[in-house]
């Protein structure tokens, strides 16, 4: 929870309160001491920053209110324990949510019991809940980030999974369809919302399973500038490597197998090297076998124009095209790129 937290912090803006409108949570808090508070954080300044502290009478109940939204807000909950996990809330204007909250001192997390009111809140729990249930069960830490996207893509019309979608920024490029179809959902009803603005500007320029994947013109080893769009009609892996990268260099020999497997049904590779150097570049296709013709490179590194378009950020990675020119998946590789292969090939 605190990793979405610093994830999209820093894209958080004071929401204006325009015609005075008043909102609610009512609680109710069990598992704890007794003198046990509820802080509340606001966001300030791209962290949450406790604004206000709430009484938990002897029954475990607080309540918190908020006068003036006129759009949705967002804030934090902690308790006043050590080491206190966080929950995140979003309030829409003149809503009224009941939420039973349960903290667990052995795992220190927050579950979240039950909660009326409110779509977003009732989203929210289930992903809180998954989360907590996965700090002590390692069956569920193996199927939560299913387990997250199935929830997300079932409820992308519901504000608060523009927020939680965030759990994935650190793996953007495999989750940026799940980005886009949550994106899709809201951008007509919340335009200027902070978390929907956020997938937006993410997306802008990406790489998306489906879309047509931009074409790409570099010099290959002989000088002559290589097009990816002139391999339109085959299925083409789009390999971004690096003489340097090991990974890289590991993955090559089943990059080079499934090419002699498929070349005769319309399978090709074009390799975007990141290389500084031509000479380790050159070397480099020569060690390894990569017999295929396409390898293109302007020797800038980082800064490679064919980089840049896919938003590469680290090697190895892929994409895969299909014959239409449209991206079908990104970084697919070792079992998972051979399964994908036999699937389009029919084996």
């Amino acid at each position: 929870m605190k990793h979405i937290a610093f994830v999209i912090m820093m894209a958080l803006l004071p929401v204006a309160a325009a015609t005075a409108q008043k909102s609610s949570l009512n609680g109710t808090l069990s598992g704890v001491d007794e003198g046990v508070k509820v802080v509340v954080c606001e966001p300030r300044s791209g962290r949450l920053v406790p604004t206000d502290t709430v009484d938990v009478d002897s029954k475990g109940r607080f309540a918190i209110e908020h006068d003036g939204l006129s759009e949705p807000r967002f804030f934090g909950l902690i308790l006043t324990v050590d080491r206190s996990p966080l929950l995140h809330v979003m309030l829409l204007p003149k809503e009224k949510v009941s939420m039973d909250l349960r903290y667990n001192m052995t795992s220190n997390t927050i579950d979240i019991v039950g909660v009326k009111g409110s779509q977003n809140m009732e989203v929210y729990r289930r992903f809180n809940n998954m989360m907590s249930a996965a700090v002590s069960d390692p069956a569920k830490q193996q199927t939560m980030a299913h387990d997250m996207e199935v929830l997300l893509r079932e409820n992308s019309d519901v504000l608060m999974s523009a927020f939680l979608v965030t759990y994935f920024e650190s793996v953007f490029e495999q989750y940026a369809g799940l980005y886009k179809q949550v994106r899709d959902a809201l951008i007509v009803r919340y335009p200027d919302d902070q978390f929907v603005r956020h997938l937006d500007d993410k997306l802008r320029g990406a790489v998306v399973t489906g879309m047509e994947a931009p074409d790409i013109a570099l010099a290959d080893r002989d000088g002559v500038v290589r097009r990816l769009s002139d391999l339109r009609g085959k299925v083409v892996l789009i390999d971004f490597w690096a003489s340097w990268c090991r990974p890289c260099r590991a993955e090559n020999p089943n990059v080079v197998r499934l090419y002699h497997t498929y070349k005769d049904k319309g399978f090709d590779i074009y390799s975007v090297s990141l290389d500084n150097s031509r000479e380790k570049w050159l070397q480099a296709i020569e060690q390894d076998g990569l017999v295929w013709p396409n390898h293109v490179s302007d020797l800038k590194g980082w800064n490679s124009a064919g980089g840049r378009q896919y938003g590469i950020s680290s090697i190895p990675a892929t994409v895969l095209v299909d014959r239409d020119g449209k991206v079908l998946a990104r970084n697919l590789r070792g079992p998972e790129l051979e399964n994908k292969l036999k699937e389009i090939f029919a084996e």
